[in-house]
């Protein structure tokens, strides 16, 4: 069902490079909106509590998902968010955790 906004595409993950990620990973910001989904799961755009402008938010978002790390998807009105963790580490083992772990 398609929600309010238009279809997202998602890469491929053997499309994902390690560039792709790293750059999406070198943002605070980024690696904040991922921390969240690993120890909190799936969420809405809006419940991340960050403190910067809707656009500025859309952008982080499509940066991370565009770099293959996490999966939008609408639900009603909401736009979901999941991180591809299982994939990534099928990828690139242990490399999300590692940058995560870093700050």
């Amino acid at each position: 069902m398609l929600g309010r906004w238009t279809p997202l595409s998602h890469p491929d993950i053997a499309d994902v490079t390690v560039d792709d990620v790293l750059r999406a990973l070198a943002d605070p910001t980024r690696r904040h909106i991922l921390r969240l989904l690993v120890t909190e799961g799936d969420r809405p755009c809006g419940t991340f509590g960050l403190s910067v402008a809707p656009s500025t938010l859309s952008h982080h978002f499509r940066a991370l998902r565009e770099a293959g790390l996490i999966r939008q998807w609408d639900e009603g009105r909401k736009r979901m968010n999941t991180l591809r963790l299982d994939e990534l580490d099928a990828r690139f083992p242990g490399l999300v955790a590692a940058v995560l772990a870093a700050d």
